[in-house]
Parts: C-alpha cells; sequence; structure tokens
C-alpha cells in the first residue's frame, strides 16, 4: 500500500469540475526517505520504514543516528512503517507527492486535538437538560445513573462517563485527492482530517 507522511497546512476550498465548492485540506509533504527496509526473512514480516522532517544531530540518540546514517539522510522526526508498499523499496530512495494523481481515494491517519477532561455531554452527545429522569433530577449536563442498586452492585466496565477526550490516533477513509502541487510538496484532498494545523499525518492510497 503506498503511502507518505505529511504536515497539516490548514483547510480551504476549491471549486470541482461541476461548479461545486468543496472544503479540502492542505496537507504538505516534502520528500520522504526510505530509512528502513524489512523482509520476511530478518524480520518475519515484509514493510518499508519512511522518514520524514529534518531534526538536528544534537537531540538525536547515538542508535537512531546510527540508524539514519546507514540510509545516508539526515536524521528524522517522524518513522512510519507501510506494509505492502508499491513504491521504491530501495534504502535511502525518496517518495514525494508526486506517487498521488487527482481523483485517487485515500485514507488519512492523525492525531485528534486533545480536549482535556470533558463531561459526558461535549464527551460523548448526552442530550443534557430536557429530560430529567433516571436518576438525573435537578443537574442538566450530569450522566445521571449509572449502574444498578442493588445487583449486581457494581458500575460495568465500559460505561460511558466523563473523562479524558480527544488526542486519539483517527483514521478517516474515502477521502479524494482534489490537487498535487509536487514543485511545492503540497498534496489537496477533500474533506477535514484530525489534528491541529502542523501536526503529523499519514496518508494512505
Amino acid at each position: 500500500m503506498s503511502g507518505i507522511i505529511g504536515r497539516k497546512i490548514g483547510m480551504t476550498s476549491i471549486f470541482d469540475a461541476d461548479g461545486k465548492s468543496v472544503a479540502c485540506t492542505v496537507i504538505e509533504a516534502t520528500p520522504n526517505v526510505v530509512t528502513q527496509v524489512r523482509t520476511d526473512e530478518t524480520d518475519g514480516y515484509s514493510a518499508v520504514q519512511l522518514g520524514f522532517g529534518d531534526k538536528k544531530e544534537k537531540h538525536t540518540p547515538r542508535a537512531q543516528q546510527g540508524h539514519f546514517k546507514k540510509a545516508g539522510c539526515t536524521p528524522k522526526k517522524k518513522l512510519v512503517e507501510f506494509r505492502e508498499f508499491d513504491g521504491p523499496s530501495t534504502l535511502g530512495a525518496t517518495i514525494d507527492v508526486s506517487i498521488f494523481s487527482v481523483g485517487d481515494v485515500v485514507e488519512v491517519v492523525g492525531t485528534s486535538k486533545g480536549k482535556g477532561f470533558q463531561g459526558v455531554v461535549k464527551r460523548h452527545g448526552f442530550s443534557g437538560v430536557g429530560g430529567q429522569t433516571h436518576g438525573q433530577h435537578n443537574r442538566g449536563r450530569h450522566p445521571g445513573s449509572i449502574g444498578a442498586c442493588s445487583y449486581p452492585a457494581r458500575v460495568f466496565k465500559g460505561t460511558r462517563m466523563a473523562g479524558r477526550t480527544g488526542n486519539d490516533r483517527v483514521k478517516i477513509q474515502g477521502l479524494k485527492v482534489m490537487q498535487v502541487m509536487p514543485e511545492n510538496n503540497l498534496i489537496v484532498v477533500s474533506g477535514s482530517i484530525p489534528g491541529a494545523k502542523n501536526s503529523f499525518v499519514i496518508l494512505e492510497k
């Protein structure tokens, strides 16, 4: 499966062939470097590891410095493995946005924005103020009853309650490539993708 590592720039809108305005996300994907090639003989599975974004050598552990020197490249900020990779799979080869073309359907993986500790209304979409029944009484944004009284006398695992929200790995499927600009290392995909601006994203065909 072909793919590339990029960085979310922001959102914009463009007109498609039918003249319809489509909300899009702009992703910057400077050429990725093949930093490692895994094979069935040595690792038990086949995959290609790509590196994205330069990092200072003084901020890189010695073990990783040797890892990047084998590939003949500078230290990288982000490393991702792609299985069943269709592109160049030789150590030190570069992958750019030209592997995508307009009309391709891709899936994007990113880390969603962290919201901190949130209640059940924001975290799980509870209705809040409305029907104040089932133990809710006069606390509109509270979850209400969370378990039985006598049996089994405990709260079931997985009960939706307040807690940390966001900062999760999220995959969005079925996005369409609207534009590819190899000269600027940019690719534009339809719709929104998870994550804040300048966050790392993974594009896969």
